[in-house]
């Protein structure tokens, strides 16, 4: 995997997050974007990313592109797509990337499947502590992040793990995320707009499960059909 900055801004704190169960890490990152200003920066390429794309304020982002926000000295890396297969090879892209920059802190969110309905947030830090988080004495952890973790065991690193309701997107998760992310670096972003998806998205699809089970499901009405695509996209 080949890394491309265009910018190379020095002591940043890195923020990354790949898609995961409720799709967690996704929409926070996704909404960091939306409310930060910030300016795409590079991205990581590979023959071995899914061609999946976005396209954002016009113009058409990789499959994994690094964001930078002058203001707090943030570098947001977006996955778009999974790695399957190659979380090794991107942990390692991802740690050279760290060290190049000289990195502050390296961010990562995650999630984890709730098993008794709580909605906690939890982290794991060879860094700091973080006030009012619990942090996590056991844990298995799989995929790209455990990958990041083994790899940049000399980096000051953090994650940040949050319980996700089911498979579907969790907004409500996402924005505990959000919350708790803000709270530790320091700056104030209104996760009322997550929230409020959430809600919408809920009431939506019980709306659905309860038509499904009278076997009669509705079209969706344009409105609705745009909603659900914000919802994911």
């Amino acid at each position: 995997m080949k890394p491309i900055l265009h910018k190379k801004p020095q002591k940043p704190i890195i923020i990354q997050g790949f898609p995961g169960f409720g799709l967690v890490s996704t929409i926070s990152i996704k909404f960091l974007l939306e409310h930060l200003e910030v300016e795409e920066i590079g991205s990581i390429e590979s023959e071995h990313l899914a061609p999946l794309t976005a396209i954002h304020k016009g113009k058409v982002l990789s499959p994994i592109t690094l964001f930078y926000n002058q203001k707090y000295n943030l570098v947001i890396i977006q996955a778009l797509t999974e790695v399957t297969g190659y979380e090794w090879e991107l942990a390692e892209t991802l740690t050279n990337i760290a060290r190049s920059l000289d990195a502050k802190e390296i961010i990562t969110l995650e999630s984890t499947p709730s098993h008794e309905g709580t909605m906690e947030v939890y982290y794991f830090s060879n860094k700091n502590k973080i006030k009012n988080l619990k942090p996590v004495e056991e844990s298995i952890i799989m995929g790209t992040t455990a990958a990041f973790l083994l790899k940049c065991k000399d980096l000051p690193s953090t994650c940040i793990f949050a319980e996700a309701h089911s498979q579907l997107p969790d907004s409500e998760s996402a924005a505990k995320v959000v919350e708790s992310l803000s709270s530790y670096l320091g700056f104030k972003i209104d996760t009322k707009p997550l929230l409020e998806q959430a809600r919408k998205f809920e009431v939506s699809l019980r709306h659905y499960m309860q038509k499904a089970k009278k076997g009669a499901v509705p079209k969706m009405s344009i409105e609705e059909k745009k909603e659900q695509t914000n919802y994911f996209g």
